[in-house]
């Protein structure tokens, strides 16, 4: 288990103590509240965050409705895809459910540090790799596992998540209602 962000971002390509600390110069330390709003859908995201505490979520509306589709919490990253590739609006808003310290990184400093630093740019190609793979992997659970096995699968790979995080949106996140969560959560006990 990774205990620091440190840790995170080395674990995810190994870089040198000069290049990271390259990268930690562009960090800016932010204490935000719960509810505040990282990015929203519709926007281009210009930051990429690292949260040390706190946990957040990544929706966006469909129908009148609000489909949570991403958890994020300690040592993980934060930003819009499609705006860290492509410099387009997300189609994620991104909000924080707990009282959160994250640091927070110019996008555009960020991608000036790739064009010198070739650690630094083989660090981001993995970054998008594994945010690949992770994206992947959440659609092959949706194609193939039923809401109970998605639940179980949910508890396995984060079990803090069901005490940190409202019962509707764990309920958007495993495609199902509320009342069907209940369902799921009574059986599973």
């Amino acid at each position: 288990m990774v205990q620091t962000i440190e840790q995170a971002i080395r674990q995810l390509y190994p870089i040198s103590d000069r290049t990271f600390g390259q990268l930690t110069a562009l960090m800016q330390r932010q204490e935000l509240p719960k509810g505040h709003i990282l990015f929203r859908e519709g926007e281009v995201s210009n930051k990429v965050f690292f949260i040390e505490r706190g946990i957040a979520r990544a929706f966006c509306y469909r129908n009148d409705q609000e489909v949570t589709f991403w958890f994020g919490a300690e040592n993980d990253l934060i930003f819009s895809y499609y705006s860290y590739v492509a410099n387009k609006p997300g189609y994620e808003t991104v909000e924080l459910l707990e009282n959160s310290i994250v640091y927070a990184i110019d996008l555009a400093r960020l991608q000036d540090l790739y064009l010198t630093n070739i650690e630094l740019a083989n660090w981001g190609r993995k970054l998008a790799e594994y945010e690949l793979i992770k994206t992947e992997e959440r659609f092959m659970v949706f194609q193939f596992q039923s809401a109970t096995e998605r639940y179980q699968a949910l508890l396995q790979q984060n079990p803090g998540l069901i005490q940190r995080v409202p019962l509707n949106q764990i309920a958007s996140y495993l495609g199902v209602t509320q009342v069907t969560l209940s369902r799921i959560r009574a059986e599973v006990r």
